[in-house]
């Protein structure tokens, strides 16, 4: 019996809501794994005036985006049938 909705909506919706939780577990014991160096390797921008601080972790997000992207393309090629 179906309600309208399909199956897969459902699904994505507990992967992304799963997701939200790893996410949020990540910036909560975010500083008990600075010994990894992520937010200030090299390539990160930083910038400290008077009044103002910019920060942007360009190298961080690129190498957070490639480790992501090769773990959801190992995932995929794993669970193909």
């Amino acid at each position: 019996m179906s309600n309208g909705f399909p199956v897969d909506i459902g699904k994505l919706l507990v992967v992304l809501g799963g997701v939200l939780v790893v996410v949020g577990l990540l910036f909560i014991l975010g500083s008990k794994f600075s010994w990894l160096g992520l937010g200030h390797l090299p390539g990160d921008i930083r910038y400290k005036g008077t009044n103002t601080t910019f920060y942007f972790p360009l190298t961080t997000s690129v190498l957070i985006s490639v480790i992501l992207s090769l773990v959801l393309w190992l995932i995929s090629h794993l669970t193909r049938h």
